[in-house]
């Protein structure tokens, strides 16, 4: 329906928006265990920044499934795709993070620098793919 904040043409705003702010939180989340864990606990590079976006993974998955993706299918369905497209994006992630910091970047810019492609091929992943209607993503 036209006008319909929900709908088609206008839905993926919506959840962009809430994806965003969910992104936003877990940022933070995330920046602050890899930041910590390399100040304070004298972590490498690599084990903080799998252990800041495991610190945000599940806080993740429930705001996005509930509240971005008013998702209510099978959560163990979508858990599991939610963790394949995590995969995917996070060694995105990773491979931009170490390719930057081998390049001479400060590893903490690099670490934000990864962020922003991580962000966008989990939005759509879980838009189309994780929290998508049974109708789009149920075998033919």
């Amino acid at each position: 329906m036209i006008g319909d904040p929900t709908g088609p043409e206008t839905g993926w705003r919506h959840s962009a928006v809430k994806f965003a702010m969910v992104g936003g939180i877990n940022t933070l989340l995330c920046v602050a265990v890899i930041f910590s864990l390399k100040l304070f606990g004298g972590v490498g590079d690599v084990t903080a920044n799998i252990s800041g976006y495991v610190v945000g993974l599940g806080c993740s998955f429930v705001l996005n499934r509930r509240w971005t993706f008013a998702h209510s299918g099978d959560w163990l369905h979508a858990g599991l795709r939610f963790l394949g497209v995590f995969a995917v994006a996070y060694l995105l992630n990773l491979m931009v993070v170490m390719g930057l910091i081998v390049v001479g970047l400060d590893s903490y810019l690099a670490h934000l620098a990864g962020m922003p492609l991580y962000t966008i091929v989990f939005y759509f992943g879980c838009r189309f793919f994780v929290f998508a209607p049974p109708s789009v993503t149920a075998p033919r």
